[in-house]
């Protein structure tokens, strides 16, 4: 049966909960953990180094990728190299451009040869994966982040992007293809079936997927139905 633990892919949680990143961290099928400003805000986070060297107490064994959140490069560099700093595991996530459309390939190729271990991320075209990968160091572990999940928001399928990727990638031992923007649990079977190395899912998918994911359609049927009569039931609908 499937299981989240059968998948070959690596499953990296996504999220800024707390509590949330560090029952998830103790999961065997866990491979790492990602977050990012958006995701910190929603969870109330105010003191960004704080959190992130708090969850970096308990998180020492698995790669966790942590952004930043400049909009200039100079002070990206700063920051990306700063966050390098905090443990061995890290990555730094670098948004592919910044909010002026300004290519930030010359940083990651600056980044990248200086040994920071990088997670590219917001990246939706082809030609932004053929240019990163062109930038980055073949010694230096990496993550490519493709937002699969926006692509298909835009009613493009986005596997034949995943796996031209990946051979794009080709000449690049030490980076990982990432399937970022998980919508539904498919979305993790198909970044394994289109060739992906890591795919990183919420909080609240994982949960569906530990659930759900290999089950017996027939008894999900049963499951179903059996929700509708509990709940029917407990409004004390009336005919």
């Amino acid at each position: 049966m499937l299981t989240l633990n059968s998948l070959q892919v690596q499953i990296y949680a996504d999220g800024a909960d707390r509590a949330g990143i560090l029952d998830l961290y103790a999961k065997p099928y866990i491979k790492g953990l990602t977050t990012n400003p958006t995701l910190m805000k929603k969870a109330g986070i105010s003191d960004y180094e704080a959190f992130a060297r708090d969850i970096l107490q308990t998180v020492t064994a698995k790669p966790i990728s942590l952004e930043v959140f400049a909009d200039d490069f100079p002070e990206m560099k700063r920051q990306a190299l700063k966050i390098a700093g905090w443990g061995k595991n890290v990555y730094v996530k670098i948004p592919v451009t910044n909010t002026r459309s300004e290519s930030a390939v010359p940083l990651i190729r600056e980044l990248a040869e200086l040994g920071v271990q990088l997670n590219i991320t917001a990246i939706l075209a082809l030609t932004q994966v053929r240019a990163v990968a062109a930038a980055l160091n073949p010694a230096v572990p990496s993550v490519v982040s493709i937002f699969a999940g926006r692509i298909a928001d835009t009613g493009v399928d986005p596997m034949p992007i995943m796996r031209e990727s990946r051979i794009i990638l080709a000449d690049q031992p030490r980076a990982e293809l990432l399937w970022a923007s998980v919508r539904e649990v498919l979305n993790i079977v198909q970044a394994e079936q289109s060739g992906c190395h890591i795919v990183t899912v919420q909080h609240d998918i994982l949960a569906k997927a530990a659930k759900l994911l290999g089950m017996d359609l027939t008894a999900l049927s049963l499951d179903t139905v059996k929700m509708f009569a509990n709940d029917a039931a407990a409004a004390g609908y009336t005919l």
